[in-house]
């Protein structure tokens, strides 16, 4: 093959290469969907973690989300209410104040207080353990288990194993959700991160015998605490107490009258 038949068959090609360029370059500015600039304006108002505890993947598909109109401008429980408030100037909507909310795992079954009834040498996975009988070493099937399925599944690192329980840290907590789909036995409640003081370690809805059998202090369901609070805001229901946040005043009168050290003050040691 000669050196001219090279050179004109280089030449061709690249000549063809450079014509389906320029075609294809024209095809996608005729072609191309104006994109909404507030996207990227409800991106930059995020903050960019792509936890994606909303539920959509990462911050980008938040910010598309919320331009669609297919979720809140309070989607990003992280960000929190000064997020909000910054996506709700750029899509054009008034935003009050939200409350800031922060994990709480129902549970005080350190490896103190309760007993154990079995060894599992398996996989430490709540999740794994929960298809097991039993559901866990512990004698309290309601209670935490404390292989750290919510440690793990915290972006923030808020959660810790303490003693065999885990513990959330209210300050690093930024209220994401991440844990709460984790927790097979359902421990975890998001509640108000300024208001709640006073909480209810437990969740067991096992009569007092069998309660007192696994947990040194797990609830009886005595109802001193409902017939002794002020304010109607905690309720026995099911042998286990529960307060209703939105009515507690913090006074504390559930926790001097409960006999069995189920109700913690935040605020002070345990």
């Amino acid at each position: 093959m000669s050196f001219s038949v090279i050179l004109i068959s280089t030449l061709i090609l690249g000549g063809s290469g450079i014509i389906i360029g320029l075609l294809l370059g024209t095809a996608d500015k005729k072609l191309a969907v104006a994109g909404d600039e507030r996207e990227s304006l409800v991106r930059e108002a995020l903050p960019g973690i792509n936890c994606g505890a909303c539920g959509y993947p990462g911050c980008d598909g938040a910010a598309a989300a919320v331009v669609k109109g297919e979720a809140p401008v309070t989607v990003c429980s992280v960000g929190g209410n000064a997020a909000a408030k910054k996506i709700g100037k750029i899509m054009g909507e008034e935003i009050s104040d939200t409350i800031r909310k922060r994990a709480y795992i129902h549970c005080s079954g350190t490896c103190k207080n309760t007993r154990i009834d079995n060894v599992y040498t398996g996989v430490k996975e709540c999740t794994y353990m929960s298809y097991i009988p039993g559901g866990g070493e512990k004698v309290c099937t309601y209670g935490c288990m404390g292989y750290g399925s919510c440690k793990r599944a915290c972006p923030f690192d808020a959660i810790h194993i303490v003693d065999g329980t885990a513990v959330v840290d209210k300050e690093t907590c930024t209220g994401c959700g991440a844990c709460l789909g984790v927790c097979p036995n359902h421990l975890i409640e998001m509640i108000p991160y300024e208001r709640a003081e006073f909480h209810v370690a437990c969740a067991s809805n096992d009569k007092g015998k069998a309660v007192m059998a696994a947990c040194d202090t797990g609830c009886i369901g005595c109802r001193k605490c409902e017939k002794n609070c002020p304010a109607d805001a905690i309720k026995v229901d099911k042998f286990l107490a529960k307060i209703d946040y939105s009515l507690c005043v913090n006074c504390g009168k559930c926790k001097e009258v409960c006999p069995r050290g189920t109700i913690f003050d935040e605020n002070k040691a345990v």
